[in-house]
């Protein structure tokens, strides 16, 4: 595919790395003939031998190919997409010859920022194979870079020592604390964020008889999401509502839903305010959860905007919130 999703916070001149996410479309198989997964590999490996790109890990699956690039500022993340995908989905067309897609849409590449989120990403990597059922334990699944950066197969082509490096030196200890760091799998919730950036899942959004749809979303979006206990905008709606009545009335619920009163309206317009800054999503979305006025809320919202008491809650940064409206949810439990 010639175009693509890209997700960044990064604005560096310098090399970045990226995760490249590829799905099949319904119905493709990446290894519909046997031959299929070792060409995958090795062009997915030819296409960062270029000058400035380095290929860290990658995980190929019948339906999903992930990698970790580090691409050089004067290069593009879509010429490096482009060098493997357009010719992965030819073989997968000439072996499987139907009239459809073989991607079920453009790439996707997301910018990792800190090395912390591209050791997680090597760890969600490596138990993707696990929890699409394929192996019993990461280290069993041939068909990516963990084992033979472990050295339990030959590279073949694949240089393991940037994947290596990220958990430290000599060869013997790096291999040491890699195993160690993938002993615990991803929780639920981990998947949830990592299947929602990269568009893997869809969040989906519903109220009464309005009819499902569904959105792609990342970033703190993604994260509320997951933190709701699901794929529904709903759950992270809910989460947000709990979170807010505590901060507007810490000793007893606030019912934000049910309560006519001036508290309650501002707590409405709170999360409708919070919705719409970690683009979770819209203020139409947040006054049918509510079961109220749109012009009402957004109206609510703009005076929200403009109190200094309500800004201090609106600057709460994302993770505390996620890490106080979980506990809340828990305890209430």
């Amino acid at each position: 595919m010639s175009s693509a999703n890209t997700r960044s916070q990064s604005t560096s001149a310098e090399a970045r790395t990226w995760a490249f996410s590829w799905q099949a479309a319904v119905g493709r198989d990446f290894f519909f003939h046997s031959c299929l997964a070792a060409k995958i590999r090795g062009r997915l490996i030819s296409a960062h031998l270029g000058s400035g790109r380095v290929l860290v890990d990658f995980v190929l699956l019948p339906t999903e190919i992930h990698a970790i690039a580090r691409v050089d500022s004067n290069d593009s993340v879509e010429s490096v997409a482009r060098a493997f995908g357009n010719i992965t989905s030819r073989w997968v067309r000439r072996a499987h010859p139907v009239r459809s897609p073989v991607l079920a849409g453009p790439y996707l590449a997301v910018s990792i920022d800190s090395e912390s989120a591209l050791r997680q990403e090597v760890r969600m990597l490596a138990w993707r194979p696990v929890l699409k059922r394929l192996c019993a334990t990461p280290t069993h699944y041939p068909h990516g870079a963990l084992r033979v950066a472990l050295g339990l197969t030959a590279a073949d082509g694949f240089d393991s020592r940037p994947m290596l490096g990220l958990f430290g030196s000599p060869v013997s200890a790096a291999r040491a604390a890699l195993r160690k760091d993938l002993a615990v799998s991803p929780t639920d919730q981990d998947w949830r964020v990592w299947e929602l950036t990269r568009g893997l899942a869809l969040a989906t959004e519903g109220v009464g008889t309005e009819p499902t749809t569904a959105k792609s979303v990342d970033g703190a979006a993604a994260a509320l999401v997951a933190a709701g206990g699901g794929y529904g905008i709903e759950g992270a709606l809910d989460l947000l509502v709990a979170w807010v009545g505590t901060k507007i009335e810490p000793g007893r619920p606030l019912d934000l839903s049910g309560s006519s009163t001036a508290q309650a309206a501002r707590g409405r317009a709170i999360v409708g305010c919070l919705a719409v800054l970690h683009r979770l999503c819209s203020a139409a979305s947040v006054a049918r959860h509510f079961g109220r006025s749109k012009a009402t809320l957004s109206e609510q919202m703009s005076a929200c905007r403009s109190r200094q008491t309500d800004r201090q809650i609106l600057a709460t940064p994302l993770h505390r919130i996620l890490e106080e409206a979980v506990a809340l949810l828990s305890s209430a439990d």
